[in-house]
């Protein structure tokens, strides 16, 4: 076993019990191919969540920041994450991104850059735009919806895949990919409240 499926196992019997996780719509995440999975951020706990509620490992875009922190940086390799700098254009990270869903694999990205202080749903970044146009992967908006208060329903809802075909069709730009992209987690979070 690897140490990604023994970590989402422990992360697992920990979290679930604490948080009483909710998943909806496991059903429209593809069993094979290249995934982009977006979702809202609105606590530190995010990708964990959505690393043990989908049944195929996601390869998660993490802030630079973290891979300075003494531990974490040995650790998070193995979780399949890999650093993204945060406020400019990371060729590196875009690289590594289009790679990955390349690959057939799942990369987990959270649009805002940052976790939302008040909840509500802030703007996407390009670059999730920019993977959208640029690969065939099967784009899928998340939606997590919970006061991350003990013992209270954390919801993890998977929804169904984007079309990007009309976009693609008029060269339209990485904004305009981004902005669809909220629209569903958007809707999401409003379905589901």
């Amino acid at each position: 076993m690897d140490f990604y499926r023994f970590a989402r196992g422990v992360v697992k019997i920990i979290l679930s019990p604490l948080y009483r996780i909710e998943t909806i719509g496991l059903e429209n995440i593809p069993k094979e191919g290249g995934v982009l999975l977006c979702s809202n951020h609105i606590n530190n706990l995010d990708p964990p969540i959505v690393g043990i509620t989908m049944k195929r490992s996601v390869v998660f875009m993490a802030k630079d920041e973290l891979f300075h922190v003494p531990i974490l940086n040995k650790i998070l390799p193995y979780l399949h994450a890999f650093p993204v700098k945060r406020g400019k254009a990371d060729r590196e990270a875009l690289r590594k991104g289009l790679e990955t869903l390349r690959a057939g694999k799942v990369l987990g990205v959270f649009p805002e850059g940052t976790r939302s202080k008040t909840g509500e749903l802030g703007k996407g970044m390009a670059g999730v735009g920019f993977f959208a146009l640029k690969t065939d992967a099967r784009v899928i908006p998340c939606g997590i919806i919970g006061p991350y208060k003990l013992f209270r329903k954390v919801k993890v809802v998977y929804g169904e895949p984007i079309s990007f075909e009309e976009l693609r069709n008029k060269k339209a730009s990485a904004d305009e990919a981004t902005e669809l992209i909220m629209t569903h987690i958007q809707k999401i979070l409003l379905q589901y409240k």
